[in-house]
This record gives C-alpha cells, sequence and structure tokens, in this order.
C-alpha cells in the first residue's frame, strides 16, 4: 500500500491549534479561510484514520491522538525550515552566516525576540535556527554543526565555554477544576513526587531540572511525556494532569485563570538560561554579537 505524505500547511494548522487553541486563530495565522482549513484537517483525519481535534462552539482543541501527531509535526515543519534555509543559503550570497541551536523553552518564548533584534541590527547575516532539546543542543555544539546554543539545563559541560542569558523558574500547574487547585496548604515535594505528571521528555531542560529536585524521593511514573511545552500546556488545559512548567510557558493562562499554579512546600524550581558554545573563550563573529544583544535585552 502506498503512503501519501501529509500536507505540510495541514500539520501547521495543527499545531496552530495546539499553541492557539482555535482553529479560527489558526487558519488566521496561516492565512486560510476558516473554511478551508476546516476541510484540510478532516482530509489529514481520513488519511491518518483517527481524529485530531475536539470541535466546540468555544474553539477546537486537540485530541490525545492529535497531541501526539502534533509533537512529530513540529520536529517535520523544523526540518522543512531547515531545508528552505539551505537552500536559500545556497541560492544567495551573504556575507555572513550564523548557526544558532536553541532548547524548546527558549525557541518558544525568547529567542524570536531576540533574532528579530540581531536580524535589525544585522541585516547581512543569514541566520539559521535549529530547535532541540537541551541535550541535543550540547551534542549540537560539540559535533560542531551550529555558532552558539541556548540552553536551560541546570549545568553546561565544563568542557564548553558558557554565561548565563536569562533566568526562569518552573511552576506546578493545573486545571481549576482539578483537586489541587482547591488545596489551601502547599503541597510537600513528597507529593509532587508521587503524582503522575505531564512531563517533557528525558534530555530537556525543564525534565532535568525537575528530576534533580527530587532526586532524593521514589518517583512516580510519567502520565504522559511530550515534546514541547506547548503540547502540554494544551493537555493541562484540557484536564488531562498536573504539570511542571516554565513560567515563560503558562504566565498568560494563568493571568486569565485558565491554568493555576500549585504552591509546593520547600521545593525550589529556579534555573539559569545559559549561552553555550566551542573554545576559544571570547566568542567573536556574528554568534558574539548575538550573546552580547541578549545580555543587554536581560539586562
Amino acid at each position: 500500500m502506498t503512503r501519501r505524505w501529509p500536507d505540510l500547511s495541514t500539520l501547521e494548522l495543527l499545531i496552530g491549534i495546539d499553541d492557539h487553541g482555535s482553529l479560527s486563530a489558526a487558519s488566521r495565522l496561516a492565512h486560510i479561510a476558516q473554511p478551508n482549513a476546516s476541510r484540510a484537517v478532516k482530509a489529514l483525519e481520513r488519511q491518518l484514520g483517527m481524529p485530531l481535534i475536539h470541535r466546540r462552539s468555544t474553539g477546537a482543541t486537540l485530541t490525545p491522538q492529535g497531541t501526539v501527531i502534533v509533537h512529530w509535526a513540529r520536529r517535520v515543519l523544523d526540518n522543512s525550515r531547515q531545508l528552505l534555509d539551505v537552500a536559500e543559503g545556497m541560492r544567495t550570497e551573504r556575507s555572513a552566516e550564523l548557526t544558532v541551536c536553541a532548547s524548546m523553552t527558549v525557541a518558544e518564548h525568547l529567542i524570536p525576540a531576540w533574532l528579530g533584534s540581531f536580524r535589525g541590527l544585522h541585516p547581512d547575516v543569514t541566520v539559521h535556527l535549529q530547535v532541540y532539546n537541551s541535550t541535543r543542543v550540547i551534542e549540537a555544539i560539540d559535533a560542531g554543526t551550529c555558532d552558539v546554543g541556548f540552553i536551560e539545563s541546570p549545568t553546561a559541560p565544563r568542557h564548553l565555554h558558557s554565561i548565563t542569558v536569562a533566568r526562569d523558574s518552573l511552576v506546578v500547574v493545573v486545571h481549576p477544576e482539578h483537586p489541587w487547585a482547591r488545596r489551601r496548604k502547599p503541597l510537600t515535594a513528597a507529593e509532587l513526587a508521587t503524582t503522575p505528571l505531564l512531563v517533557r521528555e528525558p534530555g530537556s531542560g525543564t525534565r532535568t531540572t525537575l528530576d534533580l529536585a527530587l532526586q532524593e524521593y521514589e518517583r512516580a511514573a510519567p502520565l504522559l511525556e511530550l515534546g514541547s511545552s506547548a503540547a502540554i500546556r494544551t493537555s493541562v488545559l484540557g484536564g488531562v494532569g498536573p504539570a511542571v512548567l516554565s513560567t515563560l510557558a503558562v504566565n498568560d493562562q494563568v493571568k486569565t485563570g485558565e491554568l493555576r499554579v500549585v504552591e509546593v512546600d520547600g521545593l525550589v524550581l529556579d534555573r539559569t538560561l545559559r549561552a553555550v558554545w566551542r573554545p576559544p573563550r571570547q566568542l567573536e563573529g556574528p554568534a558574539g554579537d548575538l550573546v552580547k544583544l541578549v545580555r543587554m535585552r536581560s539586562a
């Protein structure tokens, strides 16, 4: 049986639904008429043989199957963008190039503004962005496939140079109807450790920070492992279960009351976001310019 490739624009629509919570918002951002977007998603559902979104009057959310498909769709589109970047780089002569690797949280919430400012100051530099978890960013730096990386792991390898560019913290978040949302006393770290949670995949900075913070406790198996903070946030919004996420990923939903933050007694989940690179210590050229700009913005 011959399998057909999924349409990339439809995969982009699914990611938009995951990120923005509605088909109308996703279709608007993709510059597709909503009826056409709806037909495209239905066609993909027929092609894959499974429902991908729940359609409601208040918007659209991903089904569990849709959440898994979106996880892989993000990888497909990331690789497709890299293909187009490479093609553009071969087609267009530029005076300089910069390849940046970023962990998922940094890429989702910080890199767009950083690179936007950088391109305004350095329009002649071709920037290639690769998005991985923190472990894979470090592997890419070691392999020499990117000039500078941004990670959220608690530590950086000693053989690489690094510098702090920002800070954030992780928080426990639940749906407003979750029992934890009505607690009057903070959770204990032991209670958190023994509760199945929605978590990032091993190798992500968010997962590593949480695992280190709870390493002295017996741990429950994850409720679900997902490849992005956006996918986990959508699952928490759908009432699937509690999660530990960066404040960068949930600030908006906490402000609107869509998510509730649950305090954990004595558990510190602050972390440092770092730029990392290979020797020499002094980072020169476009990579050095980018790190200087990022540190100035953070300051």
